[in-house]
């Protein structure tokens, strides 16, 4: 096991992930941000609080997504689903999707089908806290990212957050 990030060191990125968001979204008024459940809910949800803090008058479009039925590589096994919360429309919006660790973009492929049900976005760019380089499998690549890394196959990026787990850090684990 390896520390990544600490928690000072989350909270940073978290910090600076926010601020190159509202940097290139000054006008949020046509962006809306999707966090991915289960686990990019945790880093979207500290995310928009810091765009909260950025922009306090502001009313954000904020949804969860769950992407469990339009996964292509989870077939042979049922899934419990997690809730969709998205009560609004993505036509023509700016939409950031937000997930916790890209690893082969299988996840993010499914968000992108899961995200035509809501509506045509205008532009759709992606924030991840953790990139696994060298290990996709669709030519998927973040537009905003934490912190990007070099792994193995048999190796594993486990992200702690305090809501779930008690404290805040990330590691890397070999299997």
């Amino acid at each position: 096991m390896k520390t990544i990030l600490n928690q000072q060191q989350l909270q940073i990125m978290v910090q600076r992930l926010a601020y190159q968001i509202r940097e290139d979204h000054p006008d949020m008024h046509n962006t809306v941000l999707i966090g991915l459940q289960p686990r990019g809910v945790f880093f979207s949800d500290k995310i928009v609080g810091v765009l909260q803090q950025l922009i306090p008058n502001h009313t954000f479009h904020y949804g969860k997504l769950d992407i469990t039925f339009y996964r292509d590589d989870i077939r042979k096994a049922l899934h419990i689903a997690n809730k969709t919360d998205m009560l609004f429309s993505i036509e023509n919006k700016n939409v950031i999707l937000i997930d916790d660790v890209l690893y082969t973009g299988r996840t993010i492929r499914a968000a992108l089908d899961a995200l035509i049900d809501f509506g045509r976005p205008a532009k759709v760019a992606l924030c991840v806290l953790i990139d696994r380089r060298f290990s996709r499998e669709f030519p998927i690549q973040p537009d905003y990212v934490g912190r990007a890394i070099d792994t193995i196959v048999s190796q594993k990026v486990k992200v702690h957050w305090q809501e779930a787990d008690g404290n805040e850090y990330v590691e890397l684990l070999d299997s």
